[in-house]
């Protein structure tokens, strides 16, 4: 039995080969960072796209060197063009547009995935990667910043949206067939074990294709690291975010795939991150624990679908 669904072996039986994704960093910012906000309160002033080229290179010149790199690399044959830095639908259409399209022509490029934030998603833009997806026989993926279902939360981090933006998205997204995955963070101050299975539950019942688990990490120079270091929060244990981890994909339904555990940040970068250790050593703490408590994504999924109705048998 699988421990949980991943992402590695979707792809591989999706387009029958090794894919790997090819960060974009276009010139955007996020709704968030406008008059006089200075973002989500874990987000560094550089976004999350530490990976990524410069955004002054090209959309197309950014994937073909990223590309003969991972080729080298990792003999992956195809590629996904990940436009990841910011809020990538917060730009002109026509703009957003030409952005996809020198994505679209680059050879081995299978899918295009655009993150952005429930409130920045419109008919507009779905219409524009509906057309994308035409002329150029591609996947769309958009990759949506919910992070809690705890609307308190939200609030508290200064997310910007609440609960019904994301699920308005969701709705809307769905309704041209678009795969989803969702970024969502376990271990934000003010959560707790309920409002991580909430979040999985909310998830499962929404039929997301795709979520991605970040680790909280504290940047520098953000409003948490300001928390932090003045004694305002604290970070939950290596031990409680393994065990919130395995309760997560417990009441994850068995379907949706599971394209990360754990967040990577350069050191350099971080005034916490990841309890001091590696992200495969702490995947490999996460699976031992998983087999020896005989735990297993999808394994509380039995939530939906009128369920105390079962009394009645």
């Amino acid at each position: 039995m699988k421990l949980y669904n991943k992402y590695s072996d979707f792809l591989h039986e999706k387009y029958h080969g090794k894919v790997y994704k090819l960060p974009v960093n276009l010139p955007v910012t996020c709704p968030n960072r406008l008059n006089g906000k200075k973002g989500c309160a874990f987000c560094a002033e550089a976004g999350t796209g530490f990976e990524a080229m410069p955004s002054s290179v090209s959309v197309k010149e950014q994937l073909e060197n990223t590309k003969t790199h991972i080729q080298k690399k990792y003999k992956a044959t195809k590629f996904i063009a990940y436009f990841q830095n910011y809020t990538n639908t917060f730009l002109h259409p026509q703009k957003f547009y030409q952005y996809l399209e020198e994505a679209a022509v680059v050879d081995d490029i299978v899918e295009i995935a655009v993150s952005t934030r429930p409130d920045c998603i419109k008919k507009e833009y779905l219409e524009i990667l509906k057309k994308i997806s035409k002329t150029y026989d591609l996947q769309i993926t958009i990759e949506l910043g919910l992070q809690t279902a705890n609307y308190h939360t939200l609030e508290d981090i200064e997310r910007g949206h609440g609960l019904a933006e994301f699920i308005d998205a969701v709705l809307k997204i769905h309704s041209y067939g678009f795969e989803i995955c969702t970024h969502v963070i376990l271990n934000l101050p003010g959560d707790d074990r309920r409002d991580v299975i909430e979040t999985a539950k909310i998830l499962s019942a929404l039929n997301i294709t795709a979520v991605k688990l970040h680790s909280l990490y504290i940047s520098k120079n953000t409003l948490l690291c300001e928390r932090y270091e003045n004694g305002t929060i604290a970070m939950c244990s290596k031990e409680e975010y393994l065990q919130r981890v395995q309760l997560f994909l417990e009441y994850l339904s068995p379907d949706i795939v599971v394209e990360r555990l754990f967040s990577r940040i350069p050191k350099k970068d971080a005034v916490f991150s990841n309890w001091n250790t590696s992200w495969w050593k702490l995947q490999d703490e996460l699976l031992e624990q998983m087999e020896f408590t005989n735990s297993f994504q999808g394994k509380h999924f039995d939530y939906l679908d009128g369920a105390a109705l079962k009394l009645l048998s």
